[in-house]
């Protein structure tokens, strides 16, 4: 029983981390990311569609990325999507693609985008605390029930406590991993 307890809680922590992973994909660091398009919607026949499903999505330079829909009469639903994103790029429509040139970024964005960077690394590293909180509330009814013992208890509060800082280890390196990656030049 409490082995499935602190199964579900380490799958609930991981989906977490997994969670903040894809926000600091989506952040763009001066560099050519697809990943910043995934939340990025195109009208397809009267259905908001993820821009990867209608065209091909590349990175032919090192600051652009190329966006070829596969049906051509997408181009300017797609650009469109683009423009009313928060992206901040104007794509370039050259007839049959979109290219978005991305601009290296002045030392006050990246401060800013530093900033949102950890801020979702504290959201996440709330969330995993939510996480052993629930899983120690649901510890401590066992032991009011007499399911477990006060040292089943004791010991499984360490259990949780380490599993809780291994996590927000983990965080912290993603977090300024993606910090030193925004902050390079």
């Amino acid at each position: 029983m409490m082995e499935q307890l602190f199964k579900t809680a380490e799958e609930k922590m991981n989906k977490s981390v997994a969670v903040l992973q894809s926000e600091y994909a989506a952040i763009r660091a001066g560099r050519a990311n697809p990943a910043v398009l995934d939340k990025v919607l195109v009208e397809y026949y009267g259905t908001p569609t993820p821009i990867n499903q209608v065209a091909a999505v590349s990175v032919p330079e090192p600051r652009t990325v190329m966006i070829q829909p596969w049906d051509k009469t997408l181009l300017k639903a797609i650009e469109k999507a683009v423009l009313t994103s928060d992206i901040g790029i104007n794509p370039q429509n050259d007839g049959s693609a979109l290219r978005l040139n991305f601009p290296p970024l002045n030392e006050e964005r990246r401060r800013e985008l530093s900033k949102s960077v950890y801020k979702y690394a504290e959201d996440t590293k709330v969330a995993v605390r939510s996480i052993r909180r629930d899983l120690v509330d649901k510890l401590k009814d066992m032991k009011k029930k007499s399911e477990i013992t006060e040292d089943d208890l004791k010991n499984a509060d360490k259990k949780v406590q380490d599993l809780t800082d291994r996590f927000c280890k983990e965080i912290d390196q993603l977090a300024s991993k993606k910090e030193k990656e925004i902050m390079e030049i």
